[in-house]
């Protein structure tokens, strides 16, 4: 058994420190990890494919994937954002009304998308009044990541964390008497959203946006709130999350029929692919019992109240976010939380949600810490800038700190 961990250990460390490096792509890492442990025995076929791969994730996040693809085709965000933008006259209200649109449609689409999306209304807008691009994008990547954990589809972790213990869509906002995840989230998006005010607090340049007359189409958006529904209320008649996003992700191709090739082969293989093959590793880690020592290490190490283990996780969380991706890292962390409450005879619930905080937001501290933050920063090169990391960080730090300890004060608050 103890050669089985050191096995699996390696394997693990290997795969993350492969998936880091950026050297190859992140989905040979995993499924590479994956395939040493199948060809050593470790893990069986049937349990890495039955037991270990959550087959509903992996629906959800391609379906709804596709569905944000013709949404966007649709072009109904983009006349959401001119309608918005008419309506506001000074600079810092224009970001505000960016970053708020954007971190509203991040809840409910992919962020890369969201911000590939709200780029060019940024542009337009920044050379419209002769301003600087940087603050406008970087608020934007920073907007679209801070809503993680705002609705169950906002992202890869919200969803892995309500399938896993079986949380369901309203559960996010009420749940156990008390407000939940998503209600929590709200909270503490005003507050990020209101840093940005005090930041740009000196940008007072005049803004002229005029309405254009926008054709939109609107298969997308009822297809898009039809899945949302589905989603909350499919599991009262046994349909499972998988089959919902599996559905409306064929329906969206059908939409989409005549870019069906590019839908296809724009899709994001590789993380999708990557995520397959952690939920195999993560699945060995915790079969050979070392994520249960990492637990008991975690409870050793002489935190003794719930109170500071919370404070710990929500904190050691942003901070292995700002390099880690948050998929793999909430797959590892789930049990993990599960077994430190158990050790304090309390419900997972704080733990957990106080983890999914951290690990959501905790990307934003560095341009490389989330994919959108990645995309902005490109976009930005792409048209003369530096993405200098003092400057990022002193857009970034306050946003998510605020966000982040406004959201653990309430989980403590609430929830302990």
């Amino acid at each position: 058994m103890e050669m089985e961990k050191i096995v699996v250990l390696f394997v693990f460390v290997a795969c993350y420190g492969l998936a880091l490096s950026r050297k190859v792509k992140i989905a040979y890492a995993s499924l590479g990890a994956a395939a040493v442990l199948l060809l050593t025995g470790i893990l069986t076929p049937g349990a890495a494919l039955f037991k270990a791969v959550k087959w509903d994730v992996l629906g959800i996040y391609w379906g709804f994937m596709m569905v944000s693809y013709v949404f966007m085709q649709s072009r109904m965000p983009d006349l959401i954002a001119n309608r918005i933008l008419t309506k506001v006259k000074l600079e810092k209200y224009v970001i505000f009304a960016l970053c708020a649109l954007t971190a509203f449609l991040s809840a409910f689409m992919e962020n890369v998308g969201v911000v590939l999306m709200m780029a060019p209304v940024a542009i337009a807008v920044s050379r419209h009044i002769k301003s600087d691009l940087f603050p406008y994008m970087i608020a934007i990547a920073i907007s679209s990541n801070v809503v993680t954990t705002l609705t169950m589809v906002a992202d890869p972790p919200s969803i892995i964390l309500a399938l896993e213990t079986g949380m369901k869509p309203l559960d996010f906002y009420f749940f156990h008497g008390r407000i939940g995840l998503g209600t929590i989230t709200f909270f503490s998006v005003l507050v990020a959203l209101g840093t940005l005010l005090i930041q740009f607090r000196h940008m007072r340049k005049t803004v002229a946006v005029k309405a254009e007359a926008i054709s939109t189409t609107k298969g997308a958006t009822v297809l898009f709130v039809v899945g949302v529904a589905a989603l909350a209320l499919g599991p009262e008649f046994g349909l499972r999350p998988g089959i919902v996003g599996l559905g409306v992700g064929l329906i969206a191709l059908y939409m989409g029929r005549l870019v069906l090739k590019e839908m296809i082969l724009e899709f994001d293989w590789n993380s999708f692919f990557f995520i397959m093959g952690v939920f195999i590793v993560i699945h060995a880690l915790n079969a050979s019992g070392l994520l249960k020592d990492f637990a008991d290490l975690v409870i050793r190490s002489g935190i003794s109240s719930p109170a500071a283990m919370l404070a710990f996780l929500v904190w050691i969380s942003v901070l292995l976010s700002s390099f880690m991706d948050n998929v793999p890292y909430t797959i590892l962390m789930i049990p993990v939380c599960q077994n430190l409450a158990a050790s304090f005879g309390i419900e997972a619930w704080p733990f957990l949600y106080g983890m999914l905080i951290g690990t959501g937001i905790g990307g934003n501290i560095t341009p490389v810490g989330a994919t959108a933050n990645v995309f902005a920063g490109g976009i930005l090169e792409k048209h003369g800038y530096k993405v200098q990391l003092g400057r990022y960080l002193k857009l970034s730090i306050p946003f998510s700190v605020a966000a982040v300890a406004v959201a653990h004060g309430l989980i403590w608050l609430v929830w302990l």
